[in-house]
């Protein structure tokens, strides 16, 4: 059964908001390598950080969004987007730099997602998608702008990893682990396997059945 216990509100938040900075970065590094312009970044800094919340809360009919009803994540993605464009000269190694935080954004909106979707009292499987859900649609969205390949279709272990931290949690809780300890236990399950599949360069296999 799973824990009733409800992960305080002011950790929750904040670790909301270290997700939507980690989305805002990655957003903003893309978009400013591929060359759009102040507005362009913010834009992309946006749909990448509160697109799969956004998703994720029309699905489960939660009214009104999130961040209709809460400045603050406006507020901080767009200063994280402008502070980041002034300073992009700083990351030479684009590609580094956006997988890094990208993972920190998957780590921090799976466990945001996930713990959503179980307080809605709907199946763990459904909770497991909607942390999937709040973790990738901001990033499909993202690649998809800015006419880049996203990288949750390119044979990456990176629904695996929000889902084998989804599943990490419902076994600890089963046996009765505190709810506040799982929720970071999945957060840094997430983060590692994303990390190390980066550096030891692991993939999914892709199945063929006629080569």
């Amino acid at each position: 059964m799973i824990n009733n216990f409800i992960f305080p509100d002011i950790l929750l938040y904040m670790l909301d908001m270290v997700g939507i900075i980690a989305c805002a970065i990655a957003g903003t590094l893309l978009a400013q390598h591929k060359g759009f312009d102040i507005a362009g970044c913010i834009l992309v800094a946006l749909v990448n950080a509160i697109g799969g919340g956004t998703l994720r809360d029309m699905a489960l009919d939660r009214h009104p969004l999130f961040w209709m009803t809460d400045l603050n994540y406006v507020i901080v993605i767009t200063a994280t987007s402008l502070i980041l464009q002034m300073f992009f000269h700083l990351y030479h190694k684009i590609d580094n730099a956006l997988k890094f935080f990208d993972a920190i954004g998957l780590a921090a909106f799976s466990v945001i997602g996930f713990k959503v979707g179980l307080t809605q009292d709907i199946a763990p499987m459904i909770a497991i998608m909607m942390g999937v859900w709040t973790a990738i649609i901001g990033g499909l969205l993202r690649d998809i702008i800015c006419n880049e390949i996203p990288l949750v279709l390119q044979r990456e272990i990176y629904i695996t990893a929000s889902i084998a931290g989804s599943l990490t949690y419902l076994v600890l809780d089963y046996w009765g682990l505190d709810a506040t300890i799982n929720e970071f236990i999945m957060l840094f399950i997430i983060f590692a396997i994303r990390m190390l599949a980066l550096k030891f360069d692991w993939h999914l296999p892709s199945i063929r059945l006629i080569d």
